[in-house]
């Protein structure tokens, strides 16, 4: 089912293998359990759902909310039809151990677009710090050049120009072929400040780390392949700290 899902020890289902998040040097990945599953998997691969005051269930893709949180390792269809079938109610009443919850019937929506948002985010934070390159005679540049560590290219990008792209990534000993992004040229280029953003190329090892991995969980709870993986665009430097809390 992609990034995010975390097999059940049970039953596994078939799609996608979530791409593990790098590590650092000596790094231990924090893990979380999956409140359906009941697998566990990397803290940065499953998904956070937070209770609100009024206790409305709501998506925490950054993690940030404060107070105890819920996680879950499954794509948008497996979480609705858990929905559907009361199963996420009661592992949600088990996990925050209240029966007082609600849970909104777009949820899976709302978890679509945070994670949309959060890789769109990305995405400029890196165009602000310079670690990315837009404009296709660059991009080929630099990918001969072996500067590239993460090619992007639009969902509306041609073919012919992805594979052109493509080619001098190989030529400049990178991967087969560039990520697809789930999102057009119009967004893509609101995303970073730029006009016409066709293609992207993650001139950093850090960054390209960060944009694969949150490219990966979104890519994955849509259902889409997960493609270039954060592990194959490099590990940043520093990792987090050990944990096995479950917050």
């Amino acid at each position: 089912m992609g990034v995010g899902h975390v097999p059940d020890p049970h039953t596994d289902s078939t799609g996608p293998t979530p791409t593990p998040p790098p590590k650092g040097r000596g790094s231990h990945e924090p893990e979380r359990t999956c409140i359906l599953t009941r697998g566990a998997g990397a803290r940065e691969a499953l998904i956070r759902l937070a209770l609100s005051p009024d206790g409305e269930i709501l998506p925490d893709v950054r993690a940030k909310a404060p107070g105890r949180g819920a996680w879950i390792g499954v794509d948008r269809a497996a979480l609705e039809e858990a929905q559907r079938k009361g199963k996420l109610k009661a592992a949600l009443s088990r996990a925050f151990k209240t029966g007082d919850t609600r849970i909104p019937d777009d949820l899976g929506e709302r978890i679509e677009t945070a994670l949309r948002q959060a890789v769109l985010d990305r995405l400029g934070l890196e165009a602000r710090s310079g670690t990315l390159l837009t404009g296709g005679e660059k991009i080929e540049a630099a990918c001969r050049k072996g500067e590239v560590h993460l090619l992007l290219h639009a969902a509306d990008a041609g073919a012919d120009g992805n594979g052109k792209l493509d080619q001098a990534w190989r030529v400049g000993g990178g991967e087969a072929q560039g990520l697809v992004i789930p999102a057009e040229r119009p967004t893509l280029s609101l995303a970073l400040g730029r006009q016409n953003v066709v293609h992207i190329a993650l001139i950093d090892r850090g960054a390209a780390a960060r944009v694969g991995q949150a490219l990966d969980r979104w890519r994955a709870f849509i259902g889409t392949k997960p493609g270039l993986s954060a592990a194959s665009a490099g590990a940043p430097d520093g990792a987090p700290e050990p944990s096995t809390a479950v917050d």
